[in-house]
This record gives C-alpha cells, sequence and structure tokens, in this order.
C-alpha cells in the first residue's frame, strides 16, 4: 500500500501494474468501505488488468475530514490520482453502492478517461423519504461512533441470507462488520451530508462509454426497478439483475466479477 497527496488530500491507494496488458481497472468502494471491501474480487481483476484501488477521502486510511464532503472532490480525486500515477490512457471505471454514483459521476464528466464502466447498484441521489434518518444517522455516529448504528445500518445493506449460510459467508460478514465499525465516525457522517446534497440524474446523459449496470434482487436500498429505470438515461447500457444486495462486491465477489469482467474485456 501506498499514500498520495493529490487535490489537497492524502489518499492511501494500491497501484498494480505488473502486468503488461494496456488495459487498467479503477476500482471504487462503498460508503463505509474502503479498498480492502475489493479483496475477493481482486484475483479475478489482476489476472486481466492493471488494477489502481484506493480509500475515498475520509474513508479507510485516507485522511480524515468532518463537515460535508463535495462530491466535486471526490470526483477530481480519482482525475488527480490518475494523473499522478501518469496513468493517461483511458481506464475502465467500476462501483458498487455509492461508489457507483461516484463512478458514474467521473465518467459523465470525464468520457475521455473512461473506456467501460459498471456501475452496481447506482446511486444517483438520496432518497428523500430517508432524508431524516440519514441526518440522525450521521449525528449519531459523531456522538457515540459507528457501533452505534452498526446493526441497524447493517440491516438494510447486508442481507441476512448472505450473512448466515456457508461458513465462508458468516466469516465474510463478520469481517465486513467489524471493518465498518472501524469507520472514523465523523469521515461517515460527513459522507453521509454529502450524499443528501448529491444528483447526478441529469448527469447521466453525458456518458458515452459502454456501461453494464447491476441490479440486485436482495438489494432494499437501491432495488432492481429503480436501477433498472436508470439505464434509461445512459445511451450505451446493458442492465443485468443478481441475487445479491447492495454490497455486491463484498458480500458476492465471485458473482461480481463473474458479471464484470467479461464485460470489460469486450472489444
Amino acid at each position: 500500500m501506498h499514500w498520495i497527496d493529490v487535490n489537497g488530500v492524502s489518499l492511501r491507494y494500491e497501484w498494480d501494474d505488473a502486468r503488461t496488458t494496456s488495459q487498467a481497472v479503477v476500482l471504487i468502494h462503498e460508503m463505509g468501505g474502503c479498498l480492502d471491501s475489493w479483496d475477493e474480487t481482486m484475483p479475478a481483476f489482476a489476472r486481466e488488468f492493471r488494477t489502481l484501488r484506493y480509500d475515498q477521502r475520509g474513508c479507510g486510511q485516507s485522511e480524515k475530514v468532518s463537515g460535508t464532503l463535495a462530491l466535486d472532490d471526490m470526483v477530481t480525486d480519482i482525475a488527480a490520482l490518475l494523473d499522478a500515477l501518469s496513468i493517461k490512457a483511458p481506464v475502465h471505471v467500476v462501483g458498487s453502492a455509492l461508489g457507483s454514483g461516484i463512478a458514474a459521476a467521473f465518467a459523465a464528466r470525464h468520457p475521455e478517461r473512461v473506456a467501460r464502466l459498471v456501475a452496481q447498484s447506482l446511486v444517483t441521489r438520496a432518497n428523500p423519504a430517508t432524508r431524516d434518518h440519514m441526518l440522525a444517522r450521521a449525528t449519531e455516529v459523531e456522538c457515540k461512533g459507528m457501533r452505534a448504528q452498526a446493526q441497524a445500518s447493517l440491516d438494510r445493506s447486508y442481507p441476512e441470507m448472505l450473512r448466515t449460510g456457508s461458513a465462508n459467508q458468516q466469516s465474510r460478514f463478520e469481517n465486513y462488520r467489524a471493518r465498518w465499525i472501524g469507520n472514523d465516525p465523523h469521515g461517515f457522517a460527513a459522507i453521509n451530508r454529502m450524499l443528501l446534497d448529491m444528483n447526478i440524474e441529469a448527469e447521466l446523459a453525458n456518458i458515452t462509454a459502454p456501461t453494464l449496470l447491476m441490479g440486485c434482487k436482495q438489494d432494499v436500498l437501491r432495488p432492481p426497478p429503480l436501477v433498472q429505470a436508470l439505464s434509461k438515461l445512459i445511451a450505451n447500457v446493458r442492465y443485468v439483475e443478481a441475487d445479491s444486495g447492495h454490497f455486491m462486491h463484498a458480500q458476492s465477489p465471485a458473482l461480481f466479477t463473474q458479471l464484470a469482467v467479461p464485460f470489460l474485456l469486450e472489444k
């Protein structure tokens, strides 16, 4: 792992350019996640691509923040990171949950830098009906820490069927939960507030890269019909559904890569 100072923030990242292929993929994690969220997908991605993953500002081991974050900064961080690493050719961009919204915004604002886009459980804006809840969640974690919201948040985002099945699923969930609780509460609260101010639906028409949208059947936060409706706003798009939850890349990593990698390899 490495750290780099770009766009006014220190980011932890991992850039594996050992493969001779010219194709690179950038992996953008979910709210409450970090670059480690992609661990179980990495073998499949690394077999085919040079891989770049990073902790978003306020997340993981990147620079901590407080107050409110701006989506503009999150998107510019990606461009600045690519520039700093001298990655000039178009890259594939892959995002999950809120990470998919950041990925889509990057693809819309920097179309010349994106070869293909994969967005799972695409988040374009917050649900107005949950605004008060999200504000209360931000305030509570700032006052009491992440553990205070762990059960309620994970009950919504991590389906029971994906945490109590095989021993591997149980271990995966316990690891995810422990890592989630380890989040910096001020950074997590700031990202909550950023989502409340975010709305990129009008920007989706600016995406020119071939796009794979994934809806997840067990995702109560971004149900498949909602994600499928967003597919009508993107010109060159393919929509698929998978039997997983809101954090599919971490909950069903093999299924995620079975869908994403072949799409990224298409000519």
